[in-house]
């Protein structure tokens, strides 16, 4: 059913956000304040009402949230598209255990919506696939998550 509203995460978001899924992150741009949507994958819900992921630290959604914490992450999952709006901080500027300078970000959720349009389903949700050295690629995305968990 479309439109309802949680203050959480329902069950089947956070089972799912237990491994890494592709989402879309909306911020506000620090520089000409209008909204900002990027793709990330490395997310991991702590609990119902906490969410991590993590990004380059040089990235431009570190600075958006620094400037203005309200976020929203777009997550299609259990055959419907989800809206996740919360405020988010920089937990660590560097993520412990991994080759690359990541931050790692926190988002306490605050509304959970469902957002599908009305009489619809997701049949199929969005696959990606690394374009780099899948070895490598395997073994990076094995340590961000494991580092995001332990955080």
């Amino acid at each position: 059913m479309a439109n309802q509203v949680e203050p959480k995460l329902i069950n089947a978001l956070l089972d799912r956000l237990q491994q890494e899924h592709f989402c879309t992150l909306a911020t506000i741009d620090f520089e000409f304040g209008g909204p900002n949507v990027s793709a990330i994958s490395w997310v991991f819900a702590k609990n119902e009402e906490i969410i991590y992921f993590a990004v380059d630290n040089r990235s431009r959604i570190v600075q958006n949230i620094k400037a203005n914490n309200k976020v929203v992450i777009n997550m299609i999952a259990n055959e419907s598209t989800y809206s996740i709006s919360g405020n988010a901080s920089v937990k660590a500027e560097k993520l412990e255990g991994v080759p690359l300078k990541l931050a790692l970000i926190e988002v306490a959720i605050k509304e959970v919506r469902d957002v599908m349009f009305y009489g619809s389903k997701i049949v199929s949700e969005p696959q990606y696939d690394k374009t780099y050295d899948k070895e490598a690629a395997a073994r990076l995305d094995k340590q961000v998550m494991a580092a995001i968990k332990n955080a």
